[in-house]
């Protein structure tokens, strides 16, 4: 492993040289001090990547997208901004190497952005109000996401093509968020809170550390993160539910989880 600033196409070529391919999985969810802004990292940093590889020799991108980007639609910055990377990534560099692209729903593992912040969302006092309660996802495990990459590396049929990756089952965000505090052992009450108060929300939370809610987040979940195609089922992937491994990894989060973990160390 080296670290590389991505930004400096001289330094792209340098780590690209005596690769076959590279793979792109550098996004952000929010634009803020120390992160770069969207453009910066879903569009300029695609152009960059296909400069060197072109370079370098490279023959082969896979680039992770997002499910729903698309530049030329209205809605969010984050989904925009990836759907112009994605095209980029497909019209620029296809000219020089096959690329394939990945739009997955919202993903989930042991270590994921999103169980593991609501849970520490809903450990906070109070009953939870939650911003687009009604929003759909469709959560699709890391480790299906990895393995659709490594099945196409080598596989000219996937060559400049995109692929939905979706799990097996799809949910309210609602649904999400009880499902989290049910396996935390948590009696929480979630309010769900209309379009307004979700906007005001996300207005004031953005302006906090970290910013756990943003407008560009509320703008993005005015779009169901479900799957039209079933890619993981076109590159013979048995999509793995949430069921089969989210309540462990929560588990060991509760107090009662890390209570029987040390019990079977000990």
């Amino acid at each position: 492993m080296r670290k590389t600033d991505v930004f400096d196409v001289a330094e792209l070529v340098d780590a690209f040289t005596g690769c076959d391919g590279v793979v792109n999985l550098i996004g952000i969810l929010n634009q803020g001090k120390g992160q770069g802004s969207f453009r910066q990292i879903h569009i300029e940093l695609v152009d960059r990547i296909v400069d060197a590889g072109r370079s370098t020799g490279i023959h082969r991108l896979l680039h992770m997208s997002a499910l729903n980007a698309d530049e030329a639609k209205g809605g969010s910055l984050y989904l925009r901004t990836k759907g112009e990377g994605e095209n980029r990534a497909h019209t620029l560099g296809g000219v020089s190497m096959a690329v394939t692209s990945f739009r997955p729903s919202v993903v989930f593992g042991p270590d994921d952005s999103f169980f593991n912040r609501f849970a520490g969302l809903l450990r906070l006092p109070g009953p939870m109000p939650l911003a687009c309660p009604r929003s759909r996802f469709a959560p699709v495990y890391v480790g299906d996401v990895a393995e659709a990459f490594a099945r196409s590396i080598d596989n000219p049929a996937t060559f400049g093509k995109g692929y939905e990756l979706c799990g097996p089952r799809t949910f309210t965000l609602r649904e999400l968020v009880e499902y989290t505090a049910r396996h935390l052992g948590l009696r929480k009450t979630v309010i769900g809170l209309p379009d307004l108060a979700a906007r005001i929300q996300a207005r004031i939370l953005e302006r906090l550390p970290g910013k756990p809610f943003t407008y560009d987040n509320y703008l993005s979940l005015q779009t169901d993160s479900v799957c039209t195609q079933d890619g993981l089922g076109a590159l013979d992937i048995e999509p793995t539910d949430i069921d089969a491994l989210v309540p462990d990894f929560l588990a060991g989060r509760s107090s009662r989880g890390r209570l029987d973990r040390m019990r079977r160390q000990a």
